[in-house]
């Protein structure tokens, strides 16, 4: 049968906006699809309810609050922020219950297991300016592992910082890491070694409008549900990386293959321009979501054929996209991001330029 008759069919269609007082970084989702908790610009940790969009903030970090997971058939939230620290959030007793200083420098990006055991915090910095790469060097490990129901740390892995995007396999049995040049590194868990490494060079740009510098890298990346692949997004590279102008990118891996092997990538064709920073998988397992930043083009929010790498659906969300997320049972569409800010500051309601979207599916 032809692939084309094969593939999934998607529309998405804006159901409810909910306006926040910050930029949302993080997004966690419950099995109430009226219920979900952002982190934000702030720092803070928010509870927001959909349908009246009404927002409690039930803790904060003491900087940019990047990411946060709930964990599965758990009232526990996690969240890790650019102080550095990893926090434990009792959504019953709407308390912290436990805080781990897991960096000295910025958790860029934390993720949780598909079992909830353990989770992923990633560090590092580098220094812009001179005229060829020379990263920070790596003064604390890049990838720390912690076990989710004690805070115990349980592993650290080195990498080239900064490293800015994290994934674990759903089999549980790795984890991955992605950094500002495009080096993806895995992990076995149990045996705590490297088993895999390459570099893609086509998501990160060498600026020479306005300085000289690095920028872009590997915003996020997923694990194929076999975990035998790998999709990772961002933008493609340009000379001018600070515009955001380069194309938007998403890579598919066979990262068994020895070296990794490059299966796939956003078709010719069927992408703009703009910084892609979300990746999700549809529940199905048919296709996956890419979002971002838009800088030209007619989307900055595009579903794709898992199998096929086919653009099936494409929207511009009129926000920036930081966070996409669907909910368990595959028929709405969570987007966490930003607006731009408002000058009027006599209006409090355009000063909430935080936003969340959800998309009805069908």
């Amino acid at each position: 049968m032809d692939a084309k008759k094969q593939q999934p069919k998607v529309l998405a269609k804006q159901a409810n906006e909910v306006r926040l007082p910050t930029s949302a970084l993080g997004l966690a989702l419950s099995e109430d699809d009226n219920l979900c908790h952002v982190t934000g610009m702030d720092g803070g940790v928010y509870e927001v309810e959909i349908g009246s969009s009404k927002t409690k903030r039930i803790g904060g970090h003491e900087s940019y609050a990047a990411s946060l997971e709930r964990l599965p058939d758990s009232q526990t939230l996690i969240s890790a922020g650019y102080d550095g620290r990893i926090l434990w959030h009792d959504l019953d007793k709407q308390e912290v219950v436990r805080d781990v200083k897991a960096h000295d420098f910025w958790s860029w990006q934390m993720k949780v297991s598909a079992d909830g055991t353990k989770l992923a915090s990633a560090t590092g910095r580098y220094t812009c300016g001179g005229y060829k790469y020379e990263p920070a060097p790596e003064v604390e490990p890049s990838v720390r592992i912690y076990d989710t129901a004690t805070g115990e740390a349980l592993a650290k892995f080195p990498h080239v910082p900064p490293v800015q995007s994290l994934a674990f396999s759903p089999d549980n049995r790795y984890v991955a890491a992605g950094n500002l040049m495009g080096e993806v590194r895995v992990w076995d868990l149990a045996k705590h070694e490297q088993v895999a490494k390459w570099t893609t060079s086509s998501f990160t740009g060498w600026g020479i409008i306005k300085g000289h510098y690095y920028t872009g890298g590997i915003f996020d990346m997923r694990f194929s549900e076999n975990s035998n692949e790998m999709v990772v997004c961002g933008m493609g590279s340009t000379r001018d990386p600070a515009a955001g102008n380069g194309k938007q990118l998403w890579q598919r891996f066979d990262w068994r293959s020895n070296p990794a092997k490059k299966i796939d990538e956003t078709h010719s064709g069927e992408h703009g321009a703009g910084l892609m920073e979300t990746l999700d998988q549809h529940p199905s397992g048919k296709y996956f979501v890419m979002a971002g930043r838009l800088f030209k083009g007619s989307w900055n929010m595009a579903f794709f054929d898992t199998a096929t790498g086919n653009l099936l659906h494409s929207l511009d969300c009129g926000m920036r996209c930081i966070k996409a997320r669907f909910n368990v049972t595959g028929d709405k569409l969570f987007i966490a991001g930003t607006v731009s800010q408002s000058n009027d500051k006599k209006n409090k309601d355009k000063q909430k330029f935080g936003r969340i979207k959800v998309f009805n599916l069908s």
